[in-house]
């Protein structure tokens, strides 16, 4: 990789550069021989050019399936610098010019993970860069989707999704997490469409098609988002709203009534929100995420629109990345947990605040009970949550240890310390770093220095970072209203008929436990009597689908559903779903059944969730 020729400390240079000048009061030390601050999934070359500001200027060919224009750039160059280098993956660059002249500029080798690296030749007095490029109709940041694909049937529909390394696949960029950058847009789209942004947006259509955007905090290239379609906005809030296509934006609102609850509560934790609004846009169901946190914007599957607000813990953990993952972000891929591990924490803590313990307890126990399940299926160097994930695709860190391993961690230190004490480190931390990087080794320094020594905390954090599975000191959460679930499901177990369970209470979060606890050895009449008493088959709640539908797979039950196992694939795109179901046909002599589905469901699937259900597939074989 190219990025390997250019020296160390340049790239770390950049790093405490950034830090420095976001936040002067920071007494935060670094080590500027950290290897960990090189990020070896980008070519770029920050410790001697990087980019600052990004005007996108950018049209949709709805029919080409292109996105065409220009990316104009703001750039800051170190003396003795002679090139910047851009990330590109697939991009078609037509020309370049350096300070109004044309410049010449080199392409790199093809990397498939990579990409290829764009070089182009500066001075330190060099300010502005424009690229003319257009996509590829295969970009895998970009789902172009027909009007079939969407909820009004009529228009088409695009949306991106940049994370973890696709934001090169449709702007040429340096494509780093621990570079920031604020950005301007003119997005150009049919006039019937409307466009949107993780920036400042319009709340409706104009009328020739043109839309202007604006992000004045820095933020990492995977941030960058945008998707057009037939949309309506509604408010929900002061701060807060939603997007969607109309036939289920006043569905939306409802189930999003209480974001700006959210929002507050948030606030009374860690500090102001400073990101001026917090919407959310409910996206087609091939999204292959729960949700995206693009600033400003979250993107969010349709799958969480359950008519109930059993499932908006997932806007909570959105929302919470405007503080874990959008204000401090991770440096490097390998440092993943520092996103997600403090999201899940914080998310549990906003929903405590606006839903009560009792609530948050089930969504910690929940995540635990899958964590418990995925350190045995994976291999041990994985389970670390520092991930060395050099080589290859970052998006092999997503996953439980990150999520779940990483909450638990700072479960544990909260209970060592004290909620109140962690809290105020908590709050510290995202005032102090605001608008920066971190690295894993940076974290861990700051974390002894502000909270392990002052209150002489004896705490294995080594064992909990870089060690594999789960320490012996891991907080295991006991929901009071999982004990009353167990009660019932042990008198299920026993004999007695799914109609007696007496559950009209319970939550979607109580099903899942129940649902999950369930044993493969029971019998089909069993599977039979709780289907027809609960309609799991047919409930229309995704969460308990995806669960159902897993059980029912390993339990001998799936063939007798299939077709509405086979309805569920095909219709939804969110890959959280798609895996577990995937994995379970392949693993109980199914596979034929497996590729004949995907053949038939892979056009709605984004890149990302294709990619994962096709890598299982070609095991199989």
């Amino acid at each position: 990789m190219i990025n390997k020729i250019y020296f160390l400390f340049f790239s770390c240079i950049a790093i405490v550069f950034v830090a420095c000048k976001e936040n002067k009061s920071s007494d935060l030390t670094t080590d500027s021989t950290d290897k960990t601050m090189v990020d070896h999934h980008s070519y770029s070359n920050p410790g001697e050019a990087v980019i600052k500001h990004l005007f996108l200027a950018l049209t949709a060919d709805f029919e080409k399936k292109t996105l065409s224009g220009t990316a104009d750039y703001t750039i800051e160059v170190s003396k003795g610098a002679d090139s910047i280098i851009f990330d590109t993956r697939n991009l078609n660059i037509q020309s370049i010019t350096v300070d109004g002249k044309d410049s010449p500029f080199t392409l790199g080798s093809k990397d498939e993970l990579l990409g290829q690296a764009l070089s182009v030749p500066v001075n330190q007095n060099s300010k502005q860069i424009v690229i003319r490029y257009s996509t590829g109709p295969g970009a895998d940041a970009l789902q172009w989707l027909n009007p079939s694909q969407t909820a009004g049937k009529k228009l088409p529909y695009l949306f991106t999704q940049g994370e973890a390394i696709l934001t090169r696949t449709w702007i040429p960029i340096q494509d780093s997490p621990g570079i920031k950058l604020t950005y301007d847009a003119m997005i150009t789209v049919p006039k019937e469409l409307m466009a949107v942004m993780s920036a400042s947006n319009a709340v409706a259509k104009t009328n020739d098609g043109i839309y202007h955007f604006k992000m004045v905090q820095p933020i990492s290239p995977y941030l960058i988002a945008l998707a057009i379609g037939d949309l309506e906005f509604k408010s929900t809030g002061p701060r807060t709203g939603v997007y969607s296509e109309p036939a289920m934006v006043g569905k939306a609102a409802n189930e999003l009534a209480d974001v700006e609850k959210m929002v507050v509560a948030a606030e009374a934790l860690y500090g102001p929100y400073l990101w001026d609004r917090y919407d959310v846009i409910i996206l087609p169901p091939s999204f292959p995420f729960g949700g995206m946190e693009n600033p400003r914007l979250t993107f969010a599957t349709p799958t969480i629109i359950a008519g109930d607000k059993s499932l908006v813990a997932l806007v909570a953990h959105e929302l919470a990345h405007s503080w874990s993952g959008n204000l401090v972000t991770n440096a490097t891929w390998n440092d993943f947990w520092l996103n997600e591990g403090f999201t899940v924490y914080f998310e549990s803590r906003i929903m405590e605040a606006v839903y009560g313990k009792s609530y948050s307890d089930m969504l910690v126990n929940l995540g635990y009970q899958s964590l418990k399940k995925t350190v045995v299926e994976l291999d041990p160097k994985d389970t670390h949550l520092y991930q060395a994930l050099d080589g290859r695709n970052p998006d092999d860190g997503v996953g439980d240890i990150a999520y779940e391993k990483g909450a638990h961690f700072l479960i544990m230190l909260e209970h060592a310390a004290g909620r109140e004490k962690f809290d105020a480190f908590l709050k510290k931390y995202f005032s102090e770093h605001k608008f920066q990087s971190m690295t894993t080794t940076r974290f861990l320094t700051y974390l002894d220095e502000n909270l392990i020594k002052p209150n002489q905390l004896e705490v294995n954090v080594d064992e909990w970072v870089y060690g594999p599975g789960l320490p012996a000191n891991i907080p295991i959460v006991t929901p009071e209203r999982f004990a009353k679930v167990d009660v019932k499901l042990k008198e299920f177990l026993g004999g007695a008929p799914a109609k007696s369970l007496d559950s009209k209470e319970w939550s979607t979060h109580e099903w899942l436990h129940f649902i999950t606890a369930l044993p493969d050895s029971l019998s089909t009449a069993q599977m039979k009597d709780l289907d027809a008493t609960y309609n799991f088959t047919h409930s229309g709640n995704g969460e308990i689908q995806d669960a159902w539908y897993k059980l029912a797979i390993y339990q001998g039950y799936g063939r007798e559903i299939l077709p509405s196992i086979r309805t569920f694939l095909i219709e939804v795109g969110r890959r959280k779903f798609l895996t577990p179901l995937y994995k379970a046909f392949v693993e109980n002599g199914m596979t034929k059944e497996a590729k004949e589905i995907f053949e038939e469901a892979k056009a709605n699937y984004h890149s990302v969730s294709y990619n994962t259900i096709n890598d299982i597939l070609v095991k199989a074989e």
